[in-house]
């Protein structure tokens, strides 16, 4: 049965207060067994922890984080052998790439080196028991040729599998429903974000009144917001539905801001809207 977590991203600054065991105690209190590891330090001290809280707590380690080059996560070139360590001490079976290197962004032959050089890594760690998945931006959906990036690197790494964010889908013109029905199979990850249209700001209007037009459209473009799971403008039971019925193991819920918010609250907030959705089982 699928389960919702939570993706630890939002939760660095927690993390770097308490440690990671308070956080994952804190999450439990809520209400959350499943997490994915992301922009956490995997400093050996970080990681004992987790590995407590797994004891202590029942914390399911749904997929941790890595990347091809030095970053927030570990590296899969540099740091190979410690992120393999990492994923069995903590029971995690699934790791994931947040994001190609901004560099693979750059022309065709940058991305398909990158798309390449992910598919052999995914191989490598096929063979140590691991799978690797490509999480999406919006980027991902601009097409070149008639192909989109996705479906591209998808092409030249297939032994790499998908995470879906659904807000990044949504932000790249795609409707999230259809986008896992075409992707089912390969879709075991799930990240749960609402997509929120905010108001203009006061400033805003400020900058209007000032003939400052340019600065008046920057934020008129600029109010689509990362929302709590059901405080935007996404159908969130049918897009759930999709995606357990697309075969997704961990749906994961991320907020990339919280706008002043306590990320708990968030937590707190997105947890109570799913349940009043009829999907308390999940968790």
């Amino acid at each position: 049965m699928a389960r919702i977590g939570v993706q630890m991203m939002m939760l660095k600054s927690k993390v770097e207060e308490s440690g990671p065991y308070e956080v994952l105690r804190r999450l439990d209190t809520i209400g959350f067994k499943a997490v994915e590891v992301s922009q956490i330090p995997m400093t050996p001290e970080n990681v004992a922890e987790m590995r407590r809280a797994a004891d202590e707590l029942g914390t399911d380690f749904g997929a941790l984080s890595a990347g091809l080059e030095a970053g927030p996560n570990d590296s899969l070139v540099d740091d190979y052998a410690k992120i393999v360590a990492d994923a069995r001490t903590l029971g995690a079976s699934r790791l994931r790439i947040g994001m190609m290197p901004f560099a693979a962004m750059a022309s065709h032959q940058a991305l398909l080196a990158f798309s390449r050089q992910a598919e052999e890594i995914a191989v490598r760690l096929a063979d140590d028991g691991l799978t690797l998945y490509y999480h999406n931006h919006h980027l991902e959906f601009a097409t070149r040729g008639g192909t989109s990036i996705l479906d591209f690197i998808r092409a030249e790494a297939p032994t790499m599998r998908l995470e879906i964010d659904i807000h990044w889908v949504q932000r790249g013109g795609k409707d999230p429903v259809r986008t896992l029905q075409k992707y089912t199979g390969l879709v075991d990850l799930v990240h749960l974000k609402d997509y929120r249209i905010g108001e203009l700001p006061a400033t805003a209007f400020e900058s209007l009144q000032s003939g400052d037009y340019a600065g008046f459209m920057q934020a008129f473009t600029g109010v689509v917001q990362f929302g709590e799971v059901g405080e935007g403008n996404l159908d969130w039971a049918e897009i759930i539905d999709q995606a357990i019925a697309s075969g997704a193991q961990y749906l994961l819920i991320e907020q990339d801001d919280q706008y002043g918010r306590d990320p708990y609250d968030c937590l707190q907030t997105s947890r109570d809207n799913l349940v009043a959705l009829g999907y308390a089982d999940l968790f």
